[in-house]
């Protein structure tokens, strides 16, 4: 898109800004002239209208600081090329994230996720660095850092999270049936810790409703790929994924009152893995009584065999089936890693995704005034024991297959000290909130900086590095 195109979309969004909150504001200003001339003299004897009251002040607030980045864009743009402006719009968004922190947390949460969904958060135009490319399970990803479950629970907002910057985004966890999860208020946030604590239990709209918005994105992506005029590649290794440039991962979950987990999970592969780049068994949330339990050696055994099978039975295009990886806790023993190695190498799972929130709260966060709060806690002060969880099974597996860290990851140091003790791949979600969109190429631009100070020449090369 050229200057001046960008420019002019922006001038729209303004006006369209502009007019909402003029309707919004109500009164006679809204109404048709020709409705205010016909009442004559009966409108002149009512009673005077009710007073619309005014917004609430934080949302003058944000109203306010959107119309102003609206019209610094618009000065801006006119002389700066695309690069910079985009450069501009990732920085920007740091103005705009504060008034979120004012927010309710999950109210805050919501509205980020329709921001994602309409195309109110800035688009990476620029390229990322060679050296964070890598190829995983047949797929060509541009970085290694993705965005984790739980923030687009219900496959919102995919496009618009691939367009910030993601090397692949994971949206759920989808339950079968529609559910609403444990009672609110269940975000917390620990500001000074840059850690939240949650207890949502597995709030989802369902498979059928996430379901439709995929086969629309899909579709889509379809339409677009058709219309190409590009010749189709002989590698191997296919460029982006069923969603877009980027890859997009499923996480499945298991109903709150269903006696069956594994019937959860087979239904979920029925109906979303033709939609998937990766498939995900989460058995490790600690909000959905019993679900914990699904990670002992046998029980997990006979749950993966099932949705294997279940995945298996399905017709495939050339591509093959989509990988399935099991998501894990970070609370758990030494002789429950082992157990998991196990049955991942017996059974060739695709990968582990190491970790989940911790019910544990480390210091400093024990003695914090939300510490009693039950629920799971992520974000910094879950770093090192979900490190330290990485590291063991990168061991006890061998490194034969990928490991994707998650877990307290905030800037590009983390990121590669996660990929130094075993990770193929980065999952973040904590510092995203806190952050904002700006968080994206920063924490590429440190990552591809520490492999290049210390002399890799790809992601790859750097994957448990601290083992040899």
């Amino acid at each position: 898109m050229s200057s001046s195109a960008v420019a002019r979309a922006w001038r729209r969004s303004l006006r369209d800004v502009l007019l909402r909150g003029s309707a919004w504001r109500g009164g006679a200003s809204t109404r048709p002239a020709s409705t205010a001339s016909a009442s004559g003299a009966a409108t002149e004897a009512a009673a005077a209208p009710k007073k619309v009251p005014p917004p609430p002040r934080k949302g003058r607030l944000l109203t306010g600081a959107l119309i102003g980045l609206a019209i610094g864009g618009g000065a801006y743009v006119s002389t700066a090329d695309e690069a910079k402006f985009c450069g501009w719009l990732f920085k920007a968004t740091e103005l705009v994230n504060p008034l979120f922190a004012m927010l309710d947390a999950e109210f805050a949460h919501s509205l980020a996720v329709k921001a994602a969904a309409h195309g109110f958060v800035p688009r990476e135009k620029r390229p990322d660095p060679p050296v964070l490319g890598l190829d995983v399970w047949g797929r060509k990803f541009a970085n290694p850092i993705g965005l984790a479950a739980g923030f687009d629970k219900n496959a919102e907002a995919v496009e618009g999270l691939l367009g910030m910057g993601f090397g692949f985004v994971e949206v759920g966890s989808v339950t079968p049936h529609p559910q609403e999860g444990n009672p609110k208020p269940r975000i917390f946030r620990l500001r000074e810790h840059g850690a939240v604590i949650n207890r949502c239990g597995f709030n989802s709209e369902g498979i059928v409703v996430v379901a439709k918005r995929l086969g629309a994105q899909h579709g889509k992506r379809k339409m677009e790929e058709t219309s190409t005029s590009t010749s189709p590649s002989t590698s191997d290794i296919k460029q982006g994924g069923k969603a877009g440039p980027g890859i997009l991962g499923v996480n499945l979950g298991k109903n709150k009152t269903s006696e069956d987990a594994a019937a959860d999970y087979v239904q979920g592969v029925h109906t979303l893995s033709q939609y998937a780049d990766y498939l995900v068994i989460n058995i490790s949330s600690p909000n959905t009584p019993g679900l914990r339990k699904l990670q002992g050696r046998k029980q997990l055994k006979d749950l993966v065999k099932k949705v294997q099978a279940a995945r298996d039975e399905m017709q495939w295009a050339e591509d093959g089936p989509p990988p399935l990886l099991v998501k894990i806790a970070p609370d758990l023993s030494k002789q429950d890693l082992e157990d998991i190695a196990a049955v991942a190498l017996a059974l060739r799972l695709d990968g582990l995704i190491i970790s989940n929130t911790t019910v544990s709260r480390p210091p400093p966060v024990d003695t914090h005034s939300l510490a009693q709060e039950t629920g799971g806690l992520s974000g910094k002060p879950l770093f090192d024991l979900s490190t330290n969880i990485l590291r063991e099974m990168y061991i006890l597996t061998r490194g034969k297959i990928p490991l994707i860290g998650c877990g307290g990851v905030s800037s590009g140091e983390d990121a590669y000290k996660k990929i130094r003790s075993g990770a193929t791949l980065v999952q973040l979600y904590t510092a995203l909130a806190y952050a904002g969109p700006a968080l994206i190429p920063r924490i590429k631009a440190e990552l591809a900086e520490c492999l290049e100070r210390d002399g890799f020449k790809s992601v790859q090369e750097a994957v448990g590095a601290d083992f040899r």
